[in-house]
């Protein structure tokens, strides 16, 4: 069914940029001063400041305990069963002893719970951040550092202790980077981390995490290294000592595996049957250590086991500040990946249930947890996308269920951490393995972002392959630059058009787009998808003129007809059959103009002589006769006639109907003209103008004015147009006449003003 045709008819007059502003009154904005609020000081401006960076005060005294407190108390139940394993688990990842994963999982928590926005993320340790950690700790205290020289055997004791104090020390580190940028709003960072950037990232990450836990389900040891193609190097040294791998380490990693995916599984299949999902991993914990324990694995079959796990809560002990210099780089990669995997998962639960996560405030929030949780002994962490989904499956409204989930782990830590010595350490790597099928899974990008778009595959590419052969944190920042450049490169291969009227209407498209969109006579119309800003303005020029040389043929072609004059001809090169060529044309006028001028000056000189014939005695030579001397001064006359002839004749010709008075016509000098007297500029998709670009649109009018085409600007924002006005862009030759409201508006003007005549209003009417 065809949609009804209505036509509006619409008449009002052409409005040139100085007639708009005079219309609508145009004034300076009024401005913000967002400062002044900042430095006011006064009760109200206290509590607001108080309620904005604790915002526990705001809502907890309104929190409605009826309709709630069930649906945080089973949510932060099941999501502290959830944390348990994985605190554990992540704790190995990050090169610690498990328990460090425990005390990770309370502090940061609670913390989050009173200076955090998002209702239904779950906050603690999380894969990418741990193995980032692992990392870190690994490539400054490595395994060779605490060899004991009496039996070549690794001192543990000392090693954990020393990864202990540089994972605490980075958490600090984050935390300050993280409150910092906070604090000043730096929240926006985030947003150079595109979404393709940030899942080939963490796909790549979850391969490293792949990669690290493979020693705990062969049972073997491989060297720890780092930095470039560290991960290369692993992966073939784990191939060499599979010979050596333990047989109980492989069947108790691949039964824990299989088990777990299949609880997995079913909770996909029953999840809306069920009120809350099985919690897989507590009871896979619960049988392992009951296993472990009643066969003892660890002394019968040589499984490695997770060991002594002390009761209650360690003493809070300051951070190492001769890490510091070594920790900077990895803490503000940590932090920047940390935030952006917080506040990306936090904004899609608000936009789900209808509140706003304040972005600069989940800094400050994520940055308290991680300053606070490192002075405690905890490492880096953000938060998880499984248990942020079990979190708000299960019922979960508020931060309340954070709070139950930190005071459960805080139960465990107190009491029940001792019962988890027994649990085989290839358990905890098989938990690990069958929760990274989610990320890893996002490999599926590449046949997606294919057909969708190729610029964001090759991020995407470039991210998962740096970040595989450099280290983690090297790889995020060849992501984040080679993001940048490409943002760049893709505004320097803009797509340039020349546009037509859409019969019957006042819009204008891309003629090679539009087969019915036809050229206005006499009226170029070009424009540029992206902006003109310095790395593209020579570009601009350059496309411009491109499409003027393949537009119509000029009228005045050499092809077309002999030239005026046999020494004014242009050869063919200049004007193509198909347009014509803006600088060569420029070039060619000018050295006409300069022989033109020349020849003038050599006539001059004849005419002074001629009236030195006249005038003056002649002193003859006396081997020169007296008929020679005369034939001289009557040929030097003679000269002086046709010289005072030359100019009537070029006036006769047409001089300067739009040139400067005294100043030849193409058409004088014999030299092609343009099929076309007016160019508009489309200038709608400018978003800001530098001084590069103020100098290419004023050589753009330059040029073509030299050609006798006079040069029109429309649709230009009110802030561009403010950006011109202080880069001193108009001026006696180029004013706001010469600036259109629309293209339309500008296309009338030029067609009923072919050489830039008066610029009284006319009506806007169909062409």
């Amino acid at each position: 069914m065809e949609p009804r045709r209505r036509d509006y008819c619409v008449e009002r007059p052409v409005l040139s940029q100085g007639q708009l502003e005079a219309l609508g009154r145009r004034g300076l904005a009024p401005g913000t001063r967002r400062w002044r609020p900042r430095l006011q000081c006064s009760r109200a401006r206290a509590r607001a400041l108080l309620l904005q960076h604790l915002p526990v005060l705001a809502w907890l005294p309104q929190y409605p305990v009826r309709t709630r407190l069930l649906g945080d108390l089973l949510s932060g139940l099941s999501v502290a069963i959830m944390q348990l394993p994985q605190g554990l688990a992540y704790a190995l990842l990050a090169g610690l002893p498990p328990v460090f994963g425990l005390y990770s999982s309370f502090y940061p928590v609670f913390i989050y719970f009173l200076f955090g926005t998002s209702r239904h993320i779950s906050v603690g340790t999380f894969a990418v951040m741990s193995v980032m950690v692992g990392s870190v700790t690994e490539s400054l205290a490595p395994d060779e550092a605490f060899l004991q020289a009496e039996n070549a055997t690794i001192n543990k004791t000392a090693r954990d202790a020393t990864r202990v104090q540089v994972a605490s020390t980075l958490s600090v580190l984050v935390g300050l980077f993280q409150v910092g940028l906070g604090l000043v709003h730096f929240g926006f960072v985030v947003t150079y981390l595109s979404e393709p950037l940030v899942r080939g990232y963490t796909t790549a990450a979850s391969v490293h995490v792949l990669v690290s836990q493979l020693k705990y389900v062969f049972g073997i040891h491989p060297s720890s290294r780092s930095g470039p193609l560290s991960l290369i190097y692993t992966v073939l040294e784990v191939c060499q000592k599979l010979p050596q791998s333990v047989v109980g380490s492989v069947v108790t990693a691949a039964v824990a595996g299989v088990g777990l995916a299949a609880v997995k599984l079913l909770n996909d299949k029953l999840q809306h049957r069920l009120p809350v999902p099985l919690p897989g991993e507590l009871l896979m914990l619960i049988g392992a250590t009951g296993i472990s324990y009643g066969v003892g694995l660890k002394h019968r079959f040589g499984v490695a086991v997770v060991g002594d796990i002390p009761a209650g809560l360690i003493p809070p002990a300051a951070p190492s500040p001769q890490h510091f210099a070594k920790l900077v780089g990895s803490a503000f990669s940590i932090a920047v990946v940390g935030f952006a995997i917080a506040i990306s998962l936090g904004k899609i639960f608000a936009l789900r249930h209808g509140y706003r996560v304040d972005s600069n405030q989940e800094l400050v929030a994520l940055g308290l947890s991680n300053l606070v949780g490192g002075i405690f002994q905890c490492f880096p962490v953000s938060c998880s996308m499984s248990r942020s989904l079990v979190q708000e499956s299960a019922g979960g409204s508020t931060q309340v269920a954070g709070a139950i989930s930190s005071l459960f782990i805080l139960v465990v830590i107190v009491k029940l951490g001792e019962l988890f010595q027994d649990l085989p350490k290839a358990v905890l790597a098989a938990t690990i393995l069958v929760n990274l099928k989610g990320m890893l899974t996002q490999i599926t990008d590449i046949r997606a972002l294919w057909g969708a778009n190729r610029p964001d595959l090759l991020i995407w590419l470039v991210t998962f392959v740096a970040t595989i052969l450099v280290n983690l944190d090297l790889g995020l920042v060849v992501a984040v630059v080679f993001s940048l450049l490409l943002v760049v490169a893709r505004t320097q291969l803009p797509r340039y058009s020349v546009l037509g009227q859409v019969p019957g209407t006042d819009i204008y498209r891309d003629m090679a787009e539009y087969s019915e969109a036809t050229e206005v006579p006499g009226v170029k119309v070009f424009r540029s998808s992206a902006t003109v800003y310095f790395a593209n303005a020579e570009l601009y020029s350059d496309a411009l003129k491109q499409r003027v040389r393949l537009g119509a043929p000029v009228r005045g072609c050499v092809s077309e007809g002999p030239p005026p004059h046999r020494d004014h001809a242009l050869p063919p090169a200049l004007c193509l059959q198909c347009g014509v060529d803006v600088d060569r044309l420029i070039s060619r006028k000018k050295l006409l103009l300069q022989r033109t001028l020349e020849s003038g000056r050599h006539k001059g000189t004849v005419r002074k002589q001629a009236a030195a014939c006249k005038d003056t005695s002649v002193t003859v030579n006396v081997h020169t006769s007296i008929r020679d001397t005369e034939s001289g001064c009557e040929e030097a006359c003679k000269a002086e006639v046709s010289a005072g002839n030359e100019p009537e004749e070029m006036a006769a010709s047409g001089q300067g109907t739009a040139q400067a008075p005294g100043t030849p016509t193409l058409k004088a000098l014999g030299l092609p003209q343009p099929d076309f007297h007016s160019l508009v500029l489309d200038l709608s998709t400018l978003s800001f103008v530098d001084t590069v670009c103020l100098k290419s649109l004023k050589n753009i009018f330059r040029d073509f004015r030299e050609i006798e085409v006079e040069v029109y600007m429309a649709a230009c924002h009110t802030p561009v147009v403010a950006q011109l006005e202080a880069g001193r862009f108009f001026d006696a030759s180029i004013g706001k006449q010469h600036l259109f409201a629309s293209v339309h508006d500008a296309v009338i003007f030029a067609v009923q003003h072919p050489r830039s005549g008066p610029t009284s209003p006319v009506m806007v009417t169909k062409l």
